[in-house]
């Protein structure tokens, strides 16, 4: 049986060579009725697209690019998993690499999938700022971005997170309803999330009449988990020897969280008799932990997947500029590492 053609679907149904083709790339050119008339025929057909003659004809690769901070991240995978639904789909297919919290590793990982021609990029930046005007020029030639999770950042774009405000506040609050008024709270540096959940922080301590002690907030190294991890055991060593001896901590991210249950075990800091812990985390296992964890959870999966339909729609409508930062809400879960029992 003779393979259906691109020419053979506009002989049948009496359309043009390029209609047929832009219909069958989802095209923001054809209107909705002819696109399910020359998607149903070639599904009858069997007709399947060959991508690389098709992006050489429209220019288009139907690919979108990802870059995340890194992949071997409970939260970061939840995020690709959303991602990966809507590309299915939408039929685009993606390509993610990861900037292991380095600028210029996110600069080259922007550089290559440019090269690689994808349709638009989808990227959690390593900062506020990095590589800004590289962004801006893959906008300028008609590749849109969007930003998600961390989503305070300069670019002019669609942006989708969490409410970073109200996650921080609902944790601290957490912690003083339980007492503990003497709250470490641990974040990354330049991290696009920092500044939100440091007002919630800072918004739930004036709340409860608590001044701000400036030896507990810091910013740690979130690149190298050793370094991390060694900021995270001198800021609590030093916390405890401060005149308002440390009783709690909030953590900014599921890896500072998640690893400062360790390093308190480590010290023999019994959790939460002597320290409690509360901290944005998305760990598969909240419950296995010694105590178990109580967390801010975001909604990872949710993030990925309406960040990815909003680059799809910028890429079938490029003239759209009504960009909107969308803040999807967390739920608190309340556990054993910061309750009083």
């Amino acid at each position: 049986m003779a393979k259906t053609t691109l020419k053979d679907i506009s002989k049948a149904l009496n359309i043009s060579i390029s209609t047929v083709s832009k219909a069958l790339s989802d095209s923001y050119e054809i209107s909705e009725k002819t696109k399910k008339m020359v998607q149903d025929y070639a599904a009858e057909m069997n007709f399947s697209v060959n991508k690389v003659a098709q992006s050489l004809k429209i220019g288009k690769t139907n690919t979108i690019g990802v870059i995340v901070c890194a992949i071997n991240n409970t939260f970061i995978s939840e995020i690709l998993d959303g991602i990966q639904k809507a590309s299915i789909e939408t039929g685009y297919d993606i390509i993610i690499m990861q900037s292991r919290e380095d600028v210029v590793i996110e600069k080259s990982c922007i550089e290559v999938l440019n090269s690689r021609g994808i349709d638009g990029l989808l990227i959690s930046p390593v900062s506020e700022t990095s590589n800004i005007n590289l962004l801006k020029e893959l906008q300028e030639n008609q590749k849109p971005v969007v930003i998600f999770d961390r989503t305070v950042n300069q670019l002019k774009t669609d942006k989708v997170g969490v409410n970073n405000f109200d996650g921080a506040y609902q944790a601290t609050k957490h912690l003083l309803q339980q007492g503990r008024t003497n709250i470490l709270h641990i974040t990354g540096h330049q991290l696009g999330v920092s500044k939100d959940r440091l007002n919630g922080y800072k918004e739930a301590l004036r709340e409860f009449e608590i001044p701000l002690k400036p030896y507990y907030f810091i910013e740690c190294n979130i690149q190298d988990t050793e370094i991390l991890d060694k900021q995270i055991k001198s800021a609590i060593q030093k916390t405890l020897n401060a005149e308002h001896k440390l009783n709690a901590i909030f953590g900014a991210t599921d890896v500072i969280t998640t690893r400062t249950l360790g390093i308190l075990a480590e010290l023999n800091i019994k959790v939460p008799e002597e320290i409690a812990v509360i901290g944005f985390s998305n760990i598969s296992i909240p419950d296995s932990l010694n105590p178990a964890l109580s967390r801010i959870k975001q909604p990872a999966s949710e993030i990925g997947h309406t960040a990815m339909k909003k680059l799809i729609y910028l890429i079938k409508h490029p003239n759209y500029t009504d960009f909107e930062t969308i803040e999807l809400e967390n739920t608190i879960e309340i556990r054993r590492s910061s309750l009083l029992a």
